[in-house]
């Protein structure tokens, strides 16, 4: 029997989204057999220091209560910020397991998420037009006559995801050729198949207005022409959304019902769908959100509120 893969998770500033997020991992069916590594973020300034004590304090106490194969917690001693913290952290397990499954602290996963996930990296490993696997879809309307239970995108999802060693090693995090992609009007429009947003948040990304890692993740996703495999029915649900996190607004617009059928999900190569294509690109705005939080923060600053 393959071994299942790890998990890792990323931890900060949240102590109770921290708790949701472990509490819904541990009730999975294959919890038990799976090895888990905590990644936990130094505080950034003296207004995060207590909530940091108190996430670590928090997982800290996981290891006895037998929840997982197995616990280890990887403390920073310094802020790394989710972007190095992600690019550090999945390089070191991907490069010794193979393959890794990925959540942040914000993340609520179904009963059947590490079955999908361990289950979709089988099927898909040596398809090499998959680069990764989505444990999150957004509410879309799927048409009544498609019959697979995932369909493909262009874009990679951070929110609950896994992929491969093969893959991972692939990406240019310095973006390399940046400066000939930024002016190239039709390497831009391809890149946005995924998302209108997606060339201006690169663009944000490289005159460092953002720290991103899953931008440039997918920037090299769109340059090697490889897809992500998403579920019709979400494994994950972002509690997030609430204000509470360093890169997320308030919003419900990304709410989605957990699948809760018994069944296991069927894998297959479906056909790239339009009619989803379509519905998947109008999730996303032509202004990147970071930037607009971001801005508003300043403000905020600014007025002394």
């Amino acid at each position: 029997m393959r071994l299942l893969a790890p998990v890792v998770i990323f931890v900060y500033a949240r102590p109770e989204h921290t708790k949701r997020t472990i509490e819904a991992l541990a009730q999975n069916y294959l919890a038990k057999e799976t090895e888990v590594f905590i990644y936990s973020d130094a505080a950034k300034g003296e207004k995060t220091v207590d909530k940091v004590r108190m996430v670590r304090e928090y997982i800290d106490s996981l290891p006895q209560k037998n929840l997982f194969k197995s616990i280890k917690i990887i403390k920073s001693q310094s802020n790394k910020g989710l972007a190095n913290s992600v690019i550090s952290g999945v390089s070191e397990i991907i490069d010794k397991y193979g393959r890794v499954i990925v959540l942040e602290d914000d993340l609520v996963s179904s009963r059947d998420f590490l079955q999908y996930m361990n289950d979709a990296l089988n099927f898909y490993e040596k398809d090499y037009d998959i680069w990764s696997i989505s444990g999150y879809t957004f509410n879309i309307d799927i048409p009544k006559d498609y019959k697979s239970d995932v369909y493909l995108s262009y874009r990679g999802c951070s929110w609950g995801w896994a992929t491969w060693k093969d893959r991972w090693e692939k990406v240019d995090w310095d973006v390399s050729d940046y400066n000939q992609f930024k002016n190239d009007k039709r390497a831009r429009k391809m890149f946005n198949r995924g998302g209108r947003d997606m060339a201006n948040m690169l663009d944000l990304q490289m005159e460092g207005k953002i720290d991103s890692w899953a931008i440039r993740w997918c920037y090299t996703q769109y340059k090697l022409g490889m897809l992500t495999v998403y579920p019709v029915v979400s494994r994950i649900k972002n509690i997030g959304l609430d204000g509470s996190g360093t890169h997320s607004g308030i919003t419900s617009k990304y709410d989605v019902v957990l699948n809760n059928s018994s069944q296991k999900c069927r894998f297959d190569k479906p056909h790239l769908d339009e009619r989803i294509l379509k519905a998947f690109r109008d999730q996303f705005g032509t202004r990147y959100d970071y930037f607009l939080i971001g801005m508003k923060r300043t403000i905020k600053k600014l007025l002394g509120m």
